[in-house]
């Protein structure tokens, strides 16, 4: 890390000496608001030109992306009557604040700048852009204090107008990015970085405005910049904070777009070690095991990225879905793992999530002591879904998200207003079943009545039972698992089918998904014992992955197994989620191997794939110890963070994770 960047880096992530700069906003919006009957988009115009007003310009030395956030605390437009008022005929989303989980046009924006959005823009867009300008005015101000001539010229440019060359796109995102926040939406995603910014650093290479290493520490600047005000934006854990930035993939004709730009973002991350931006890769059959190298040299570095999305799978599915094929091409990843367009949807990805795991339970206590056989079951366990699906959807039947007009801005259209429910447990769901099927159905040597009495008392009388189920039935990811890896189908299938055909309340469809966000835990807490052996509220394993006590047969094994399903039927996104021992990475070989294997769970059809590089005693000792661990980073669902600011239960769960060796 060259000096300049280390000044940087240590005074924003080390040292963290600017929130001593930090000003509590006590403004009471709500009630003042209120009083005044204004409309909720006023209130989210007013707020968002009262913080803007508020913030102060900070510019160090060594900086080239500026924009710090000064003001903390911005408070809420409604107050808690108004908000329980709204909540008595609606299903609101959004935590009483914008909208979240967005992809937007940031590309049209940066090229051609708030003077080209004037006459469109609505009066209330134009209030917020002034408050933007002005916020950039009085950075330009500053600059020209300290004479930071090249400070100044990016702003006597942007926001005004669009950018000409690299550092300006960059600075300008910053703005967009940072006004997002401000505007209270949350899980701002980046999108195609690597697409939208190529021309600007492509022709100012070319112009040969900059070096290759030049350009690279340009972008070091920018990626520091989503680490500066992280910590104050909304999520389950801090880390979740959906700067979710895509790489790679195809254009429409089937070209590759891997580039330049998107090998210096990967070289990027391993440079600082930060959790954002969070990394996705776009990868085919046809990408070159080079790209995957790349990939693993960075999940080396222990950031818990980059994600792996497989073009072959998620584009087909979309358009299977109702996607134009021009737009499904162009997908996103959301926060976590979502499938999403950029600038032309207003969809709700993670608006549900159903627990797979207590279907199956509720089928087999329901089913299995009266059918004939194990098809019956399964027609009672897709009847069971259904249930459970009409429960799911029935309360998102007037879904309201307050307005975000700033955002709208970049906002194409709203072409897209869908869905998405989580599937939480599925290797949980599928060994059940398999363990019923094996030894209730095939063997009889155990009854459906004898089974379920023991789960009822968490197996508590029952050792040998516990034990054989627990250990020796058939589980996805172990050797002589492939029946429960079927059976993964017959439980995702059901899933799909049964939120197939429903509209929701803007006319969108429902899309079903192999994700569980914080939903590994807090569904499994109140999940009674299960049967395949898993103990009443022990966790489930995260995502599309293994149940923890599994003794999986290695990670090769587990990429077949869970790519076994036409995962186009459940393409809400979810990744299946690997942990591998730090001391895989002890050469240059192993980089090769890592990559090998990815490439072949992408090769199998496998949609989506996220690995962790993890020291159990090291994470031990960060629990002692947590001063000394402060920048130890680990994968959570979807998102990546410092592992000493997780609370307590997810701390255990990522320690829990089966490691896997090359």
């Amino acid at each position: 890390m060259k000096p300049a960047l280390k000044n940087l880096y240590d005074y924003f992530i080390i040292n963290r000496t600017h929130r001593a700069r930090r000003v509590l906003c006590e403004v009471d919006f709500a009630s003042e608001y209120a009083a005044l009957g204004l409309s909720h988009e006023e209130r989210m115009c007013r707020r968002f030109e009262t913080l803007m007003a508020m913030e102060q310009p900070h510019i160090l030395p060594d900086e080239k992306i500026v924009f710090t956030r000064s003001v903390m605390n911005g408070g809420k437009v409604l107050t808690p009557e108004e908000w329980e008022a709204l909540e008595g005929d609606r299903f609101v989303w959004g935590h009483n604040a914008g909208a979240s989980n967005l992809s937007l046009n940031y590309e049209t924006m940066i090229s051609r700048g708030f003077d080209a959005y004037r006459e469109t823009a609505t009066p209330i867009q134009n209030r917020m852009m002034d408050a933007v300008t002005d916020l950039c005015d009085r950075y330009r101000a500053l600059a020209k204090e300290q004479s930071r001539d090249d400070v100044v010229a990016v702003f006597d440019q942007i926001p005004r107008r669009g950018a000409r060359n690299f550092r300006e796109a960059l600075q300008f995102f910053r703005v967009l990015h940072f006004s997002l926040w401000v505007e209270d939406n949350c899980h701002n995603t980046i999108g195609r970085f690597d697409q939208y910014m190529y021309p600007y650093y492509k022709k100012d290479r070319d112009a040969g405005i900059y070096t290759r290493e030049e350009a690279f520490d340009l972008l070091c600047d920018f990626f520091l910049s989503f680490n500066k005000d992280s910590d104050m934006y909304y999520g389950a854990q801090q880390g979740d904070n959906g700067q979710s930035m895509v790489l790679g993939g195809i254009d429409k004709d089937g070209n590759d777009c891997y580039n330049e730009l998107s090998e210096l973002c990967l070289r990027a991350s391993a440079e600082l070690k930060l959790i954002d931006p969070k990394i996705n890769l776009r990868v085919n059959k046809n990408t070159p095991l080079s790209v995957y190298e790349e990939g693993s040299k960075l999940t080396r570095v222990g950031l818990g990225f980059p994600q792996y999305c497989n073009d072959d799978v998620v584009i087909p599915g979309l358009v299977e879905m109702g996607y134009d094929y021009e737009d499904a091409v162009n997908y996103v990843v959301a926060a976590c793992w979502e499938f999403i367009i950029p600038g032309m949807g207003d969809e709700i990805p993670n608006i549900a999530a159903l627990n797979l795991a207590d279907v199956v339970n509720r089928a087999i206590r329901k089913y299995a002591p009266h059918v004939q056989n194990f098809d019956e079951l399964l027609t009672g366990m897709r009847q069971e879904m259904m249930v459970a699906c009409d429960a799911l959807t029935a309360p998102m039947k007037n879904v309201y998200q307050l307005p975000s007009s700033f955002a709208d801005l970049l906002r194409d259209s709203r072409k897209y207003r869908n869905f998405g429910s989580h599937g939480v447990g599925i290797a949980t769901a599928a060994d059940s079943l398999a363990a019923v099927k094996k030894y209730v159905f095939d063997e009889k040597s155990v009854t459906a009545e004898e089974l379920i009495a023991a789960m009822d008392e968490n197996f508590v009388n029952s050792p040998e039972l516990l034990h054989r189920l627990r250990y020796e039935a058939p589980k996805m990811g172990c050797e002589g698992g492939e029946m429960a890896a079927e059976l993964s189908k017959d439980v995702l299938y059901a899933f799909s089918d049964a939120l197939a055909g429903r509209k929701n309340c803007f006319g969108g469809i429902w899309r079903a998904g192999t994700g569980t966000a914080m939903m590994y835990l807090r569904h499994a807490n109140v999940t009674g014992a299960t049967a395949d052996g898993r103990l009443a509220g022990e966790s489930f394993g995260a995502n599309f992955s293994p149940s923890l006590f599994a003794k999986t047969a290695g990670p090769v094994t587990v990429c077949e197994h869970f790519s076994c399903a036409d995962m186009k039927r459940t393409l809400n996104g979810g990744p299946l989620t690997l942990e591998f021992a730090m001391s895989t990475f002890r050469d240059e070989e192993s980089i090769s191997k890592l990559a090998t294997l990815i490439r072949y769970f992408i090769l199998l059809g496998g949609h989506q794939i996220q690995l962790n590089a993890v020291d159990v005693e090291q994470l031990r000792e960060a629990q002692k110890d947590p001063d000394r661990y402060r920048q130890l980073i680990v994968r959570i669902w979807g998102w990546s963070a410092y592992f000493v600011e997780l609370d307590k239960p997810y701390q255990e769960h990522v320690i829990a994770r089966q490691e896997y060796t090359l």
